[in-house]
């Protein structure tokens, strides 16, 4: 065995996708990568993420409560990838990366129609933001295109590395102590 930084769990319990995350404030639209996040719970679906104050989405987040979670495929990566390296402060990224902003059912922060899914949320608690910049989401609605024939997902393994979602292995047979659970 070989010792890591402590610094470099992430790389390897990351929490699922990369996903893109959509705010709006004062009705201007704004999109950042994220790759801190993880699922909280079921019913009602709670999820925690890591918006910071060095993300200029924070602002818009903390004061509208609401932002959509996108969840681009593998044939986006080097777009996720730029939108991470850029501010929204300095131009619109829906414009400069060419997304396209679908309206959102139920708040102002709009729907990538280039993602498999959006889920529309809601700032569910905020106890953990001073201390973690951990919001909690509660997720309102999902969106998914069931026609999009690209479904690999790139989750971050640092460094810039990514790994890009394989071959499915499906144990749903096995799962008997969840079997009540929603499909």
């Amino acid at each position: 065995m070989k010792e890591l930084p402590a610094s470099h769990a992430y790389r390897l319990l990351e929490p699922g996708p990369i996903v893109l995350v959509t705010t709006s404030e004062d009705g201007r639209p704004n999109v950042m990568t994220m790759g801190f996040h993880m699922v909280v719970q079921h019913d009602p679906a709670l999820i925690g993420c890591i918006i910071g104050p060095w993300d200029y989405s924070y602002g818009a987040l903390r004061s509208t409560g609401e932002c959509v979670i996108a969840i681009p495929t593998v044939d986006l990566a080097r777009t996720v990838v730029d939108i991470g390296n850029c501010s929204g402060d300095e131009f619109d990224k829906f414009e400069k990366f060419s997304l396209t902003p679908r309206p959102a059912k139920g708040g102002a922060p709009p729907l990538i129609e280039e993602c498999l899914a959006n889920l529309e949320c809601k700032v569910a608690d905020t106890r953990m933001v001073d201390a973690y910049n951990l919001f909690i989401l509660g997720v309102e609605r999902v969106w998914i295109d069931p026609d999009r024939k690209e479904r690999r997902t790139l989750h971050h393994r640092g460094d810039g590395s990514f790994v890009v979602d394989g071959e499915v292995i499906d144990h749903s047979d096995r799962m008997v102590k969840w079997r009540d659970l929603p499909r």
